[in-house]
């Protein structure tokens, strides 16, 4: 099973707030978690995200998509990274959040979401992917399924 582990801030934390000076020690041990959970099998990937200013948001009105400017004023709702792991089951990934580390700010709360994967989609909905998009769900899958 594959889970996404979110990061974001606490909602007590202000969008402007700046971060204390680099801490190389934390840093450190943000990657040490990298490499265990690297080391273990379990990481398929994980990254930061950078602020929202220089990004933006694609929404929907009316049926049609259009882009709405950061930055975002809202921190708690930015994701700040993420971390991808594939694991045995839902506690799995909870044992591996509950280890990693906390102290950049953007991190204070994790959320961990399953993957979908094919074993959760009904054989009818299989069959519609594939048929839209028969290269793209063979690499998908079979990726997903190889390990």
């Amino acid at each position: 099973m594959r889970f996404i582990i979110t990061a974001q801030a606490s909602a007590d934390k202000k969008a402007t707030e700046q971060q204390a000076d680099f801490d190389v020690e934390l840093f450190k041990a943000y990657m040490r978690f990298n490499e265990e959970m690297h080391q273990a099998g379990v990481l398929v990937a994980s990254e930061g995200l950078n602020p929202s200013a220089p990004g933006a948001r694609i929404a929907v009105a009316d049926g049609k998509r259009y882009v709405v400017d950061g930055p975002f004023a809202e921190s708690k709702e930015l994701v700040g990274g993420f971390y991808l792991i594939e694991v045995n089951s839902l506690d799995e990934a909870i044992q591996w959040a509950l280890r990693a580390p906390s102290g950049f700010g953007a991190d204070d709360i994790l959320e961990i979401r399953q993957l979908t994967g094919s074993g959760d989609l009904p054989p009818e909905i299989l069959r519609l992917i594939t048929e839209a998009a028969p290269t793209w769900s063979a690499s998908a899958w079979q990726s997903r399924n190889a390990n």
